[in-house]
């Protein structure tokens, strides 16, 4: 998404050789305009799949999602990260590790929210070792449902979380894949045309 690409160049920031800040309009401030046209995306690429809810995790990965789950007119469903009073039983959980806290975090969701004829779009906003991803299908596969296909704003290529859902016979789509963040942000799309 030549968009997105343009956006990740203007107004990231490779804090170092692994991490790429894009809180100007993605993760802290979003830009809904953007928004749209990833959930847009998204949506085409996966209107054929009989989606029936979108799945993500609080709290960056809501907003691509919810655009995508409004396109697709199903309901948006996200993982929490912490308890709360009205959360405690009956809930599918999932032990994630986040690369950008290094730590570990239970996820989970309700049980009366996921069944088993449900065919799950999964959103985040970025891939780079694939555990949030994986939290997330461990949750829709506990609930005895069907991952339709995972969407990715922004994978970072050179990690490998990518390449371990594809093999596992995940269907990826990526809106912009960084193939490095060593001197500024590379993209794949550039890298295989030189």
């Amino acid at each position: 998404m030549r968009e997105l690409m343009e956006k990740i160049r203007e107004e990231g920031e490779a804090i170092s050789d692994h991490v790429l800040k894009v809180d100007r309009f993605l993760n802290h401030q979003v830009d809904p305009e953007l928004m749209m046209r990833i959930g847009e995306n998204f949506a085409d690429a996966f209107r054929n799949e009989g989606i029936t809810k979108v799945l993500t995790l609080e709290s960056s990965g809501i907003s691509p999602a919810l655009m995508t789950a409004y396109i697709l007119k199903v309901p948006l469903l996200f993982a929490r990260k912490r308890k709360s009073l009205t959360l405690q039983n009956d809930l599918y959980t999932a032990n994630v590790y986040s690369f950008t806290k290094q730590e570990y975090t239970e996820i989970s969701v309700s049980r009366s929210f996921l069944q088993k004829d449900d065919r799950v779009l999964i959103i985040d906003d970025f891939l780079a070792n694939g555990q949030a991803a994986l939290g997330l299908t461990g949750i829709v596969q506990q609930a005895g449902a069907e991952v339709a296909g995972i969407g990715i704003v922004i994978e970072k290529a050179f990690q490998d979380g990518g390449e371990q859902l594809r093999r596992l016979g995940f269907r990826v789509v990526s809106l912009a894949r960084i193939t490095s963040l060593k001197e500024g942000v590379q993209f794949a799309e550039e890298v295989m045309c030189q």
